[in-house]
């Protein structure tokens, strides 16, 4: 071996202990990349979401906490709209928070960027209500939290100033990952949906086209065998909960761990638009990889820095010791949140009222979670068309950017960016529209003409002036087979359902 070439490094890497630095940095940045696309994706939607002329204005929820809340209105709520709720308010939170995004992955002062990156997407999450009832927000949330102890404590860039990231720092964030993974398969598993039991095993056949948010190869995948979809099932069943365990093994084992859950996050994100989800979940894995096997793909200077980090300076035992007991907390409070998640039926109400205590206190941080995604399958996909008229006669639709709508439109690639008003359309459908709280203020707003709200659709087929009614149909949608693509073209068909809404007007 060349005693100044990398292969020299790579061998000296390996034969000491396992080191971190290059995974830490690789992971703050992925993590960096990620705030930066969900700040972004939201501002540019924000105010037809919760603007002042929005879907769900902040300003009305804030006026009616504070008149039932009193002075505890910011633990009810923890959002810095307390302070402003206007919607230059909210655009300057969203580019604070893209400006922060940018420090952090420069490698300045990461602990208080993570800090405050994490303050700013909470409040925005709040402000945001129904809009943000998704999983990676709050998993977004946790990580950061998770994150700020395992970031190094400098001001300026540079691996060389940097002390190694804790054993506690790091086992938090692989216990996060276990959590997720280890729970979107259990619950799916313990759900009682026939088509998730391991005699059936045919969930994901509905999978594909019943997703709200497909992509193209969603429709390719969709017309595989029945048989592999069950095979696909089953192997999706070994990494979510199988795999996961591997994560506090050996290193070789996080990195068997590291492959299999990353190619999984690689293939739910080539069928299904699932914002920002599938990159945080890569980027959730990067601190399963050591120095030695980074320093393979890495700049070799960036590697050589990270050699240079021989003899780690060990904390004082106070702050160890410390550190240990705040990571067997949350591990204990956090394990007893996902077997109360994973059973099924659910635990009868028998949690300890310190638990029940503590979870009530910090529950709205959002910042210690469940997970689990798809614990029942559709099996019928429902979509709902909103029109509008002028004369309960001729009835033009409102068209979405993302979602099913003409059929001979071919399923849209979308993420990272998180289109939400989209994503709620699909959820809508599952019930009746009194279940969906948002859905008459969109129909108002419609009738308005509100700009902002218009500006989260594909066009306005009022122009000139709004309509003076708007309905909604519901229809049942499913992919197309290949034979009826290549009569007609269209990747969709479909069926009137019935009536959503009934016609409404501001009159």
């Amino acid at each position: 071996m060349r005693q100044g070439g990398r292969s020299y490094l790579r061998c000296g890497m390996e034969a000491a202990k396992p080191t971190y630095f290059l995974s830490r940095w690789l992971f703050l940045r992925g993590l960096a990349l990620v705030f930066a696309i969900a700040f972004a994706s939201l501002w540019v939607q924000i105010d037809g979401l919760i603007g002042s002329r929005g879907i769900l204005p902040i300003a009305d929820l804030l006026d009616a906490v504070r008149q039932y809340a009193g002075g505890s209105r910011w633990a009810e709520l923890p959002t810095l709209c307390w302070l402003g709720a206007s919607d230059a308010s909210l655009h300057l939170q969203c580019a604070a928070g893209v400006i922060l995004s940018i420090a952090l992955f420069a490698g300045l002062a990461p602990r208080p960027c993570l800090a405050l990156l994490w303050a700013l997407y909470l409040s925005l999450t709040v402000a945001g209500q129904e809009f943000f009832y998704f999983q990676w927000d709050v998993l977004l949330l946790e990580t950061a939290v998770f994150a700020i102890p395992f970031a190094p404590g400098t001001w300026l860039p540079g691996l060389a100033r940097e002390k190694p990231p804790s054993t506690a720092s790091r086992w938090l964030l692989r216990w996060l990952l276990f959590r997720l993974m280890f729970a979107s398969g259990m619950v799916k598993l313990t759900s009682g949906d026939p088509a998730w039991g391991w005699s059936d095993l045919t969930a994901i056949t509905y999978h594909y086209g019943g997703q709200p948010l497909p992509t193209v190869f969603a429709w390719y995948a969709s017309q595989l065998p029945t048989w592999f979809h069950r095979v696909s099932c089953a192997i999706m069943y070994a990494i979510e909960i199988g795999v996961p365990w591997l994560v506090f093994g050996s290193r070789r084992m996080g990195q068997i761990a590291f492959a299999g859950l990353v190619a999984l996050q690689i293939l739910i994100g080539l069928t299904g638009n699932y914002g920002f989800f599938n990159l945080l979940s890569i980027v959730l894995c990067l601190p399963l990889l050591d120095d030695a096997l980074l320093a393979r793909f890495l700049p070799r200077r960036l590697a050589e820095r990270a050699q240079m980090q021989k003899v780690p300076r060990r904390a004082p035992f106070t702050l160890r010791l410390g550190g240990t007991a705040l990571a067997w907390t949350v591990g204990i409070f956090s394990g007893i949140k996902l077997v109360e998640n994973i059973r099924y039926p659910p635990l009868p109400a028998s949690i300890p009222d310190s638990i029940a205590t503590v979870e009530r206190v910090i529950g709205p941080f959002r910042s210690l979670n469940n997970y689990g995604l798809f614990r029942v399958m559709t099996k019928t996909r429902r979509e709902i068309e909103i029109q509008g008229s002028d004369d309960e006669v001729e009835w033009k639709s409102y068209l979405f950017r993302w979602k099913p709508g003409a059929l001979d439109r071919a399923p849209a690639w979308v993420q990272p960016h998180m289109p939400r008003l989209d994503w709620q359309m699909w959820f809508a459908a599952l019930g009746p529209a009194r279940e969906s709280t948002w859905f008459t203020p969109l129909v108002v707003r419609l009738l308005q003409g509100s700009p902002p709200v218009l500006g989260l659709l594909a066009g306005n087929p009022f122009p000139d002036r709004p309509p003076r009614f708007v309905r909604a149909i519901v229809y049942e949608v499913r992919f197309s087979s290949p034979a009826e693509r290549a009569q007609s073209g269209d990747w969709w068909t479909r069926r009137e359902a019935g009536t959503y809404i009934f016609p409404r007007s501001l009159r």
